[in-house]
């Protein structure tokens, strides 16, 4: 039972008669800034970030709680061409997203003229016709002044009825106006989480991702798209201190060696630099431990993709 089943909503009477609340899909191509984005609104890291496209890989949820409104943030996979069982697995998670939202944000860089994949999630979203949709024109600090009117036309064409707003998540550019826009988009409705909940995520699961971040924040080409972490142990040894055993998972001999690197010393790399995050995460001290395995071809092996919790829809 989750601390959500313990928790009895709020009388009416004790919210605003405007409350508004509901999902907000955050969809967008690879590396537009959803994951920045979503974190910046909440305050704390709730999806991983890195440079590397397709970073995110399941539905995450992030919960802000205002006392006029509710906004659950569904963090998506970047919607691209997959190659892999893995690819499309996220694929189909980001659509299932689309269809169940209240509200579409669609999160472009504007910085440079749409692609063919933002071409291809714009006929996504005029095929939902009677869900509304918040454009956010991303990476606005990294836009030439003299391209603004075309990029702009450009990316707003593309979903004529959205509502737009040019942003910069790293910089906190419009952001608080952005946010205004989503919220008043909502349908009006009670909150569906506890005030303080920030998201659906397992704290296992959170450090498993803190780990891959780290992961491919330090390592380079075919490697980080190749790993998986799985968290094995999880335990309170005393009142200020956590014991966390994970499993990075590789396709080949090769990544293997290169994720543990000469001495062990890239593993070690990788250890403390996510260590201080969970503990910021958990409130403790935390001992860390990291193995590597290799599990051969696991993004496309529908089994491997089970054991690892990207389940796929029969």
């Amino acid at each position: 039972m989750s601390d959500s089943d313990l928790y009895e909503l709020p009388d009416d009477a004790d919210l605003p008669p405007d409350h508004r609340s509901g999902f907000v899909a955050v969809l967008g191509r690879p590396n537009v800034g959803k994951s920045t984005l979503m974190n910046a609104y909440l305050g704390e890291k709730v999806a991983i970030v890195s440079p590397l496209p397709q970073t995110t890989r399941q539905r995450q949820l992030g919960i802000l709680t205002r006392d006029d409104a509710q906004l659950v943030f569904v963090d998506t996979p970047g919607i691209h061409k997959p190659r892999t069982r893995l690819g499309e697995f996220m694929v189909e998670t980001a659509s299932e997203a689309l269809s169940d939202a209240d509200v579409i944000l669609f999160v472009v860089d504007v910085s440079e003229l749409p692609t063919a994949a933002d071409r291809a999630i714009g006929e996504q979203v005029n095929a939902v016709p009677d869900i509304p949709v918040v454009l956010a024109l991303n990476k606005a600090d990294q836009l030439a002044p003299k391209h603004v009117q075309r990029n702009v036309d450009a990316f707003t064409q593309l979903v004529p009825r959205a509502e737009w707003m040019l942003t910069s998540a790293t910089r906190g550019d419009n952001l608080d106006k952005l946010l205004a826009m989503v919220a008043e988009a909502l349908p009006e409705g009670p909150r569906y989480y506890p005030p303080d909940q920030l998201t659906d995520q397992q704290l296992r699961d959170a450090a498993a991702e803190i780990v891959r971040e780290k992961v491919l924040l330090n390592l380079h080409e075919e490697v980080p798209h190749a790993v998986a972490v799985q968290v094995e142990e999880f335990k309170e040894r005393t009142a200020n201190l956590t014991y966390v055993s994970a499993t990075v998972y590789v396709e080949k001999d090769s990544q293997k060696g290169i994720l543990i690197g000469q001495r062990g010393e890239m593993l070690k790399r990788i250890g403390a630099a996510a260590r201080p995050d969970i503990e910021e995460m958990l409130g403790t001290k935390v001992y860390l431990e990291l193995w590597v395995k290799v599990l051969k071809n696991w993004r496309k092996d529908d089994s491997a993709l089970r054991r690892l919790g990207y389940s796929r829809k029969e």
